[in-house]
């Protein structure tokens, strides 16, 4: 059961933190109260679409949480009794399942959000780099399989399996939950300022369904990252992440038409960007950028204020975004920096250059690398591949207003003829 069968989604994304906070200071950071979360989940889906919603369902959904989880607490202790009595009469060890460590002394609290809390808790050690982020979107952040799966680039079955084995090696290591140590932190946080950007791209640009923007999760990802940057404000790329969301959310407002089509950003009207978004997303960086090492986040927000900069599309510095773009690949290098180079390049050295540039994109399966082809041979004088790309581009996406703007670029290409090129 996810949460997008439900009859409203957006009422779990914004009660499954706290639901899960409120279990967990009663129970204490068991891996057992997600299951028991995900148990009201299935409840609610199959109860609330015939008997309404609760007045209080964050109430509701406690309260059946807290009795699955007592069940299932009541079942496993039950089961260690049975197991340490065989232990005993076989004189071997004791094999029942130790207590957790109390959490180390002089833990800082970097956090009292239950979101972010959250996020922090589900980052364990115990998991890669890439599990802890997805398993963390899956459990807290609210995004459906599907929509993990759109954030890497990879097929929903693949996600699929990834999370499932994250969950798997949690169990089997023993591992708990608790507030991470004052070593981990740093770890941890890198991987929840992920999570939060991946939260905040999949609404500000959907990967699945009929609306330009999720506004629900580009306003939790704000929030989120406004948290991080006070809980950590000497933190750099808490800053840069903080940056680059409220820069980015700031042209929201021009990103959609009257008829709810997309508006690519070279024909947005800038006097719809929110420019006290921009105000403060641009002191954020300028004051992070002197503090340190450059990291990821600042070099996105930089690319991002240089747009926000720009009073036109025509008059945007592509030599410093170039120039910037070279610097996130070298620094953190990935298949949408590369989309981004590519584009970065054409407007620096020309369609062919970017075209050249864009060869570093090997996933034929994602719909952008043939978005950004289908821009760059139509600007190269090759209208007949410029409307395959676009076609291909608009079969693979699940966005419907990407699939009308795509198809439509598509359909203004009809007829055309490459001319023997």
């Amino acid at each position: 059961m996810t949460p997008a069968e439900l009859p409203d989604e957006g009422l779990w994304r914004a009660e499954l933190p706290q639901v899960l906070a409120a279990l967990r200071r009663r129970y204490g950071d068991r891996p057992e109260v997600e299951d028991a979360a995900q148990q009201a989940l299935a409840a609610a889906a199959e109860q609330w679409p015939a008997e309404g919603i609760p007045h209080r369902p964050r109430g509701w959904l406690i309260t059946v949480a807290s009795r699955r989880l007592v069940d299932q607490l009541r079942a496993d202790e039950a089961r260690r009794s049975r197991e340490e009595l065989v232990a005993r009469q076989e004189h071997a060890l004791h094999g029942g399942m130790t207590s957790a460590p109390d959490e180390a002394p002089g833990t800082p609290a970097v956090v009292a959000d239950d979101t972010v809390g959250l996020m922090l808790r589900c980052a364990h050690p115990a998991l890669t780099p890439g599990s802890r982020v997805a398993l963390t979107l899956r459990a807290v952040g609210g995004l459906s399989t599907a929509q993990v799966a759109a954030g890497f680039l990879v097929p929903e079955a693949t996600m699929a399996q990834r999370i499932s084995r994250a969950r798997a090696t949690l169990r089997s290591s023993g591992a708990t939950f608790g507030m991470p140590t004052e070593e981990e932190v740093p770890e941890r946080l890198a991987a929840v300022r992920h999570v939060v950007s991946l939260v905040f791209t999949e609404g500000h640009q959907g990967s699945v369904g009929d609306a330009v923007v999720g506004q629900a999760f580009v306003e939790e990802a704000v929030r989120c990252a406004r948290v991080l940057h006070r809980a950590v404000p000497e933190d750099p790329e808490s800053a840069g992440l903080l940056a680059l969301l409220l820069l980015t959310h700031a042209r929201t407002p021009a990103r959609v038409d009257a008829h709810g089509d997309l508006v690519p950003l070279a024909e947005q009207d800038r006097s719809l960007w929110d420019r006290r978004l921009v105000g403060e997303g641009v002191e954020l960086l300028e004051r992070a950028l002197p503090r340190g090492e450059v990291g990821p986040f600042q070099l996105q927000a930089a690319i991002a204020a240089v747009h926000a900069e720009a009073p036109s599309a025509a008059a945007t510095d592509w030599a410093q975004i170039h120039l910037l773009y070279r610097m996130l690949d070298h620094r953190a290098p990935s298949a949408a920096v590369t989309l981004g180079l590519a584009t970065a390049v054409a407007e620096v050295h020309g369609a062919r250059a970017g075209l050249a540039a864009l060869e570093g994109v090997q996933d034929r399966r994602w719909h952008r690398p043939h978005a950004v082809r289908g821009h760059l041979l139509a600007r190269d004088g090759r209208p007949a591949e410029a409307r395959e790309a676009f076609a291909t581009a608009a079969r693979l996406t699940r966005s419907i207003p990407e699939q009308r703007y795509l198809g439509r670029l598509a359909a203004e290409l009809d007829g055309a003829d490459d001319g023997g090129t």
